[in-house]
């Protein structure tokens, strides 16, 4: 049998255990899955009507293996890991100081460049390969690319000594970029989903919900980085402070929306793999384990970073690592996430 590195929940009336070393996930007495725990990395809790013992939760947090709970439009609503994480304070304290100072604006300024750089780099990849066989989508998607692209240059001409006097004009730069980039991003999309453009909260249609569902597991992950790092999930930069929102979360995760999940969820919809909705507009649970196998996969593969291969996981880490040298001076300058597409 091959060996569990994310053990996804996602049956209705499932429950998890601790069995000796191994995680069990069972219903109605017949077993589902079981996982050695010293092989694995995460726990994600899809489902509703998942039942957890508190020896399960114990056994994840003495070794580490964060349970993360998404609801079934893909909307985190709770993570549990060791309370022993967040107990660093050095680091938290230059986050909170650097909001208001230049390395707070260094810092949303290089988010943005991530974002943008890598919403190009996904319309050049996809053009790459419709060269031959649709040369006019080819054209297209590369005249996409390069709009996207010249975005950076409004980046790079923004000035000020704190986040707070560029945070509007960073958002509005974000916001052009991205009416061309989900344009684009259409134009990729099978024509029996029936695009109707980018929607967040409360999607639709099968596409955005897909995509909706694969950012949340995306936010997982770059949650617990930030939290190894030692940085306060909430202390952001570029989004604004809102009681229960995790900001930076919400910052760092838009270096890797694009490589992680848009090409992702856009490759599986291409390859005829079902991306369905049930009778109340959310996914159906096959829908939902197939995306979570993908974008879990995705994170697996490797990367090329900084002269070497490392998963897109350990990329994140590494990312998130790289924030907090920076904001306590170990780190001349904080340099973004790029795709080597």
């Amino acid at each position: 049998m091959p060996i569990i590195t994310n053990l996804v929940i996602d049956e209705y009336g499932a429950f998890l255990g601790k069995h000796s070393g191994r995680l069990r996930v069972t219903k109605n007495r017949e077993k589902l899955a079981e996982a050695p725990l010293m092989h694995l990395q995460q726990v994600l809790v899809t489902g509703e009507g998942v039942g957890i013992s508190a020896d399960a939760i114990g056994a994840c947090c003495k070794a580490g293996v964060p349970l993360y709970f998404l609801d079934p439009r893909g909307r985190p609503y709770a993570a549990l890991y060791s309370a022993g994480l967040t107990g660093t304070v050095l680091t938290r304290r230059e986050q909170l100081l650097a909001y208001n100072d230049r390395r707070g604006l260094d810092l949303a300024l290089a988010f943005a460049r991530g974002k943008i750089t890598n919403q190009a780099g996904f319309l050049a990849y996809a053009a790459k390969y419709r060269q031959e066989t649709d040369p006019e989508l080819h054209r297209e998607l590369r005249w996409c690319a390069d709009e996207v692209r010249d975005r950076l240059d409004d980046i790079r001409g923004l000035s000020g000594d704190t986040v707070d006097q560029a945070r509007s004009q960073i958002l509005a730069i974000e916001a052009r970029a991205a009416r061309k980039y989900w344009g684009a991003l259409g134009l990729l999309a099978p024509e029996t989903y029936g695009w109707p453009g980018r929607t967040g909260r409360g999607a639709q249609d099968p596409l955005n919900a897909a995509l909706n569902y694969g950012y949340g597991i995306l936010y997982g992950q770059v949650e617990r980085a930030l939290v190894l790092a030692g940085l306060d999930p909430y202390g952001g930069f570029v989004h604004t402070d809102r009681p229960g929102k995790p900001s930076l979360v919400c910052d760092l995760i838009e270096e890797f929306r694009q490589v992680v999940v848009d090409r992702t969820i856009v490759g599986m919809a291409n390859k005829g793999t079902p991306l369905e909705l049930d009778d109340q507009r959310l996914l159906t649970e096959r829908s939902r384990r197939a995306i979570a196998d993908r974008v879990l996969a995705r994170l697996d593969a490797s990367e090329r970073y900084e002269r070497k291969r490392l998963s897109l996981t350990g990329v994140i880490q590494s990312q998130a690592r790289h924030i907090a040298t920076f904001v306590r001076g170990d780190r001349a300058a904080y340099e973004p996430f790029v795709a080597r597409w």
